[in-house]
């Protein structure tokens, strides 16, 4: 059998097909993809939750603010993927640009200080005191790499949390900032509770916004220099990239997402403190942005949400379920206690089975599989196919 021949015979029944006009179409028109695909998910996940078995877990407005705090995590998860997925760097200590964020907008609107700053501009203003952190964190450790790295951003994720803690003249210290004022349009203040629409859209804008951003940066020369950096920061340091500016961009922009996500967090639950910015929540993102795919925008989205839905639905029907069946040490077995336990088995199957992650990105795939396309090439596979 000829190349040719063989290559027919490996190519689906349906050629190109439908499936691969829309992958090359989505990869000429990504901000148009992001849109419509960010849209249809906005559509359809409101109307899945009337449907049983879901209809009989809670009601609609009840899943509709879970799905804005899975939003949440999502730009947690986008942020970090530039960091770590796209720049090659560990970072263990994300939650903290997370608080500066959220205190930022506390700080702005509530009544601790007296200051009501509209939502929209804060923001801005919170990604970016958050980048403006995250450039402080970058620079004196620019030298480091791998552990030593992580290690320095573990410290810095435990500091912040602690500061703020004991900061009481400035932070309310335990008990957090209460009062926050919610965002506003139009004259119209939305509600937290009841009409869950309001958040709901607004943090579908943010998602798309920030998609539809990291994705020109990942295009671009700048993200061209992050993937280099993460392959060889040697060979890219002598090929001319900066290696300093595109770290510390690299942290900037990162944090600046988390900032992004904090103040979003802060105007809708009301109310921070410290509590919410602990190590578990830095591991939570990190293993979203590893079992989704690093590198690859919309396998992260997506590891994000379904973990989170898992980690908020899922293993709290587990309880459920249990209980009610009285099923002998299952029923006594509080899942949600264990759900790190569980992110951890995760993790190992995923690192042995599935190395680049649920959703890779097609240059992370060929990484992690370049042995075994050498043997393709050499010897074709075990299902009798040959080489191209």
């Amino acid at each position: 059998m000829t190349a040719a021949n063989t290559k027919l015979s490996r190519t689906p029944a349906g050629g190109p097909g439908l499936r691969g006009r829309l992958s090359d179409l989505s990869s000429r028109h990504r901000s148009i993809a992001v849109i419509v695909g960010m849209s249809l998910v906005a559509l359809v996940l409101p109307l899945i939750v009337l449907l049983p078995p879901f209809s009989s877990f809670s009601g609609q407005t009840v899943w509709m603010d879970g799905f804005t705090i899975a939003g949440i995590y999502v730009l947690l998860a986008l942020g970090l993927n530039v960091v770590v997925g796209l720049a090659g760097l560990l970072d263990l200590g994300y939650a903290a640009f997370f608080a500066i964020g959220a205190y930022t907008y506390a700080l702005a609107a509530s009544p601790f200080t007296g200051w009501d700053l509209p939502f929209w501009p804060m923001l801005l203003v919170g990604a970016v005191v958050a980048a403006i952190f995250g450039i402080l964190l970058g620079a004196p450790t620019l030298r480091l790499r791998g552990d030593y790295l992580a290690i320095v951003t573990l410290g810095f994720g435990e500091i912040v949390p602690i500061v703020i803690l004991n900061s009481s003249k400035y932070t309310d210290g335990p008990n957090g900032i209460g009062g926050i004022s919610p965002p506003t349009l139009l004259d119209t203040r939305f509600p937290t509770t009841g009409n869950p629409w309001p958040f709901y859209l607004t943090m579908l804008v943010l998602i798309i916004l920030s998609m539809i951003f990291i994705y020109r940066l990942q295009d671009s020369r700048l993200g061209r220099a992050w993937m280099a950096i993460r392959e060889d920061e040697l060979a890219a340091a002598a090929n001319g990239v900066n290696t300093v500016v595109t770290k510390l961009l690299a942290f900037a922009i990162g944090a600046s997402t988390a900032g992004l996500a904090g103040v979003f967090l802060a105007s809708k639950l009301q109310t921070v403190t410290p509590n919410l910015f602990r190590f578990d929540v830095s591991f939570t993102v990190l293993a979203m942005v590893v079992l989704g795919g690093m590198g690859n925008v919309w396998g992260v989205a997506v590891g994000a949400f379904i973990i989170f839905m898992i980690q908020s639905v899922f293993l709290k029907q587990l309880n459920i379920f249990f209980n009610n069946v009285q099923v002998p040490i299952l029923s006594d077995i509080d899942f949600l206690q264990y759900q790190f336990l569980l992110y951890g088995i995760a993790l190992v199957a995923m690192m042995l089975l599935r190395p680049e992650g649920l959703f890779p990105s097609r240059r992370r795939r060929r990484e992690l599989h370049t042995e075994e396309d050498e043997v393709f090439a050499e010897h074709g596979d075990a299902m009798g196919a040959a080489p191209e």
